[in-house]
């Protein structure tokens, strides 16, 4: 008996609809599962991210004042969660899951401080300190008072 040379269609390699249709469903399944247990929100190095780009625009905001010789204030909207450099050009905004509290003096060269961050042509500041909050973790971005010198601690909150 003679062998076939060419392969019929019933022999075709490949996979079926049923098998496609099958191990999509078995994937969206696992999804299912997987995904609700991602976590969502602001992940620990995002809010560090946040204090960090506080930081930088309060050290931009400070070297503005020293180059232009004149006081520069970075904005704090805390109920915003909105901290806006006194140059206008940058702005931190955080996502609503994210916690921002501000401790700012009352007055700043004898005048009242609002909700501001001055900085002088000399460098000097009135100071202040906005913390970053989410789920326990925290971090502070704290202006020196007397140098104008800009940090970031984290703390743990409880």
């Amino acid at each position: 008996m003679a062998r076939p040379t060419h392969m019929d269609a019933s022999s075709a390699a490949g996979f079926s609809l049923v098998e496609m249709v099958c191990v999509i469903a078995i994937v969206a399944a696992l999804a299912a599962i997987a995904l609700p247990r991602l976590p969502l929100g602001t992940s620990r190095a995002r809010l560090e991210a946040y204090a960090v780009e506080a930081a930088a625009l309060l050290k931009a905001d400070r070297t503005a004042a020293l180059r232009r010789g004149r006081p520069v204030a970075t904005t704090v909207d805390a109920p915003g969660r909105v901290l806006r450099s006194g140059d206008g050009r940058r702005e931190v905004r955080l996502p609503k899951d994210v916690t921002m509290k501000a401790v700012l003096p009352q007055f700043c060269n004898d005048r009242p401080a609002g909700s501001a961050i001055a900085f002088f042509p000399s460098g000097l500041s009135c100071g202040g300190v906005v913390a970053f909050t989410r789920n326990g973790a925290g971090y502070e971005v704290k202006v020196n008072w007397l140098t104008g010198g800009v940090e970031i601690v984290q703390r743990r909150t409880s």
